[in-house]
């Protein structure tokens, strides 16, 4: 096999390390010739790359190594573009949680205002990002896990319709570990599964074995008691990370509300909002967790190993979730035609809802990139819920591209997560004067 050349975009990320451990462990799988780091923070990339050279010399010392942030270096014979990148840093999303909270209004950095107001930087980014890879690498394809990525994937299907970009998502990914474990299988890779859906607000309707066996009834068992929690997450006294923990229990309530289908964790911010506020510390949110934790720990980590010279006995660990990013590829190169849950424009995947929303369906992935199954119509529960939604994430593109105060309002007001139109104006009005270096200017 052909070995690879893979840009990381984002390279200053703390889940840099955790993806280059994950292309490390599947050399065999997905042969590499070079990875670079692209970054606009060089000091800040500095410190991931410097760790990440040793980690990945000391793993194969063929394997060439860049880090910089001249665009041309970066982008220039790439065959896949990694893209994961944060407008505004976790500062930025500080602000996108405790805004809203201000209000009683769900604070959340996908979902929401603190969604719509992230996506409102991120599209720019990740535009940029594409026409840097169409320039100096045509051929290459990048695998976009840059969130929200619902509101990127929408951008990018209106403003660059011929791009080869797959958005992608690994929250189902997670989740599917965690459904396989009840029904008592080793992998998520030996489930076929159906789901319909967008991106974090999504429902699967069928889980079986690879012989065909219906798994649902059992997850459907374990679901309805103790949510997507696992046996080993509930036997121990010590909880991991408690805000999630929170929220693989919560998932027993929203799958009460349709026990045909298995929902995505992410509708408990849309269908019991009041909940999640009442849980959350306006003070100190999931920001300031992930700042204090993994932030922390993973610069000081990448500092030790550049310190020391070694990667050996370093606490870093590899990204299992990001391993679907190595299928991805894979299918590409390989024109294997895996089945992958990927986020694709509708085209009837889902037949009773507007043609042009970004779905999350399976795709069969070859070398043309995704070519998405029909699940065919929905409920009428959820084909509501996904109209409104698509709406937000449309309106939220239209008000990036015009400059629109009044479709961003517009945009607020009809999210389910926002209680009234003047709620949405005050938040509209909070957040745009602590975004205006990142979002256009709005009139």
């Amino acid at each position: 096999m052909e070995k690879s050349s893979i840009v990381i975009a984002g390279g200053g990320s703390t889940f840099t390390p955790g993806i280059v451990l994950m292309l490390l462990d599947n050399l065999d799988r997905f042969p590499i010739r070079q990875i670079k780091f692209y970054d606009n923070l060089e000091e800040r990339q500095k410190q991931i790359a410097d760790a990440c050279e040793i980690i990945i010399h000391e793993k194969d010392p063929d394997i060439s190594v860049l880090a910089t942030t001249d665009p041309e270096e970066a982008f220039t014979d790439v065959d896949f573009v990694m893209a994961h990148i944060r407008v505004g840093l976790y500062a930025m999303r500080e602000k996108d949680e405790k805004i809203p909270l201000k209000y009683g209004v769900v604070g959340q950095e996908t979902c929401g205002p603190g969604g719509i107001a992230y996506g409102m930087r991120s599209i720019g980014g990740v535009i940029e990002l594409v026409d840097y890879m169409e320039r100096y690498s045509p051929d290459a394809w990048m695998l976009n896990y840059s969130n929200p990525a619902a509101i990127v994937a929408e951008a990018t299907r209106r403003l660059r319709p011929d791009a080869k970009i797959i958005n992608i998502c690994d929250m189902p990914i997670g989740i599917e570990d965690r459904m396989a474990k009840a029904a008592g299988l080793k992998s998520r890779k030996e489930m076929v599964i159906r789901y319909y859906g967008l991106n974090h607000f999504g429902w699967w309707t069928d889980i079986r074995d690879k012989e065909g066996n219906d798994l649902m009834p059992k997850i459907r068992e374990h679901v309805k008691e103790h949510g997507y929690l696992t046996d080993a997450e509930m036997e121990s006294s010590q909880h991991g990370d408690e805000s999630w923990m929170q929220t693989f229990s919560k998932a027993k309530e929203v799958y009460a509300l349709d026990p045909d289908t298995m929902p995505n964790t992410y509708l408990k911010y849309y269908l019991y909002p009041q909940d999640e506020v009442a849980h959350t510390n306006p003070e100190y949110t999931r920001a300031n967790q992930v700042m204090a934790g993994r932030e922390k720990e993973i610069f000081s980590e990448c500092n030790q190993i550049t310190a020391n010279g070694t990667a050996k006995n370093m606490g870093l660990e590899i990204d299992e979730h990001a391993s679907y990013i190595v299928d991805l590829a894979r299918a590409i190169k390989l024109n294997t035609h895996e089945r992958m849950l990927l986020i694709v424009e509708n085209n009837g995947a889902v037949k009773n809802i507007d043609p042009t929303a970004m779905v999350e369906v399976p795709c069969i992935v070859g070398v043309n990139g995704p070519e998405p199954l029909v699940m065919g119509e929905i409920p009428q529960f959820q084909k509501g819920l996904i109209e409104q939604q698509v709406s937000v994430e449309k309106l939220v593109v239209e008000a990036w591209i015009e400059g629109s105060y009044q479709k961003l309002w517009q945009a607020l007001t009809l999210s389910r997560i926002v209680p009234n139109a003047k709620v949405a104006k005050q938040l509209l009005d909070d957040l745009y004067e602590v975004n205006k270096e990142f979002w256009p200017t709005l009139n």
